[in-house]
């Protein structure tokens, strides 16, 4: 199935996309993103992911000459252009182009692209999933920048021990997120998940919202040794949704088979999402090329 994107002003099919070499994203890994996933076609929670794109923008010092209302209009045009079941949407803003190869000497670039919505494998959630943990300190954890060379390694340590995903850890012992997802794990019946050094994910406030009346909440600290000593585990991102953890590096979460309270989790978060799906419009706009 061919997608359509948006760059820098013009819609475009995916295998045609390009931006000059010259641009401040190639050169020095300069520009921010965000990302996110539809429910029955409507990107989920999109204001939020363009006030976190901003707030990116603005802690790395790049320019961003349009309006939050601006870049939301593109993003649905540029869904209204694809037709796939369900998508996910990455918004890329680039450092423009350079003259001297590191000063930005041109406007940003504006990128939206559409593909088909790639879920993982069904058995991740009926059977739970593996994790690892890192040592590493991000960069300006609360930027979501371009710049993911630490999580490409991570990943592949990941992948070369069968996990899902890496998580990394602080100086202190502390666990934080992993790649690209945030961490939760219960305790007692106690809900517990770190708040500081990390990303706030859309997919973790979306829980937060959802547990706050159902389960005792905590945000604060968690070490290494106390993850796990967790009851259950879980994660959050837009792609994952909520994952269950049965397994930390080399040692086995609870019962070793996803918990009874994270399988609530799940099926709150499946239930908010498919009220998303049935609501969202189901006529679509039709765009001349």
């Amino acid at each position: 199935m061919n997608s359509i994107y948006y760059i820098d002003g013009e819609f475009v099919a995916a295998e045609e996309a390009r931006i000059p070499a010259s641009d401040l994203a190639i050169l020095r890994g300069y520009g921010v993103f965000d990302f996110m996933r539809t429910y029955g076609g409507q990107p989920f929670h999109l204001e939020q992911h363009i006030a976190r794109l901003f707030r990116s923008a603005e802690q790395i010092m790049l320019d961003m000459p349009w309006t939050p209302d601006e870049i939301k209009a593109i993003v649905l045009e540029t869904l209204e252009r694809n037709d796939h079941a369900e998508s996910n949407v990455r918004i890329v803003v680039t450092g423009g182009d350079s003259i001297d190869y590191i000063t930005p000497s041109g406007e940003p670039r504006l990128l939206v692209l559409v593909y088909p919505a790639m879920p993982p494998a069904a058995h991740y959630y009926t059977d739970g999933a593996k994790i690892i943990t890192v040592r590493e300190d991000r960069y300006l954890p609360g930027a979501k920048t371009i710049n993911y060379i630490p999580a490409i390694r991570a990943l592949k340590q990941a992948k070369a021990q069968n996990a899902i995903e890496a998580i990394y850890t602080d100086a202190a012992g502390r666990v934080l997120e992993g790649t690209t997802t945030n961490l939760f794990a219960f305790y007692d019946g106690v809900l517990v998940t770190p708040g500081e050094g990390i990303l706030n994910g859309i997919t973790r406030g979306a829980v937060l919202d959802l547990v706050k009346d159902v389960f005792p909440l905590e945000i604060r600290d968690i070490l290494l040794d106390d993850l796990y000593q967790a009851d259950e585990v879980f994660i959050t991102a837009s792609n994952k949704q909520v994952m269950p953890i049965v397994q930390v590096n080399d040692r086995t979460i609870g019962a070793g088979v996803p918990g009874e309270l994270t399988k609530r989790v799940m099926a709150m978060f499946t239930e908010m999402a498919a009220e998303i799906a049935s609501a969202a419009p189901k006529a679509k706009i039709v765009f001349s090329s």
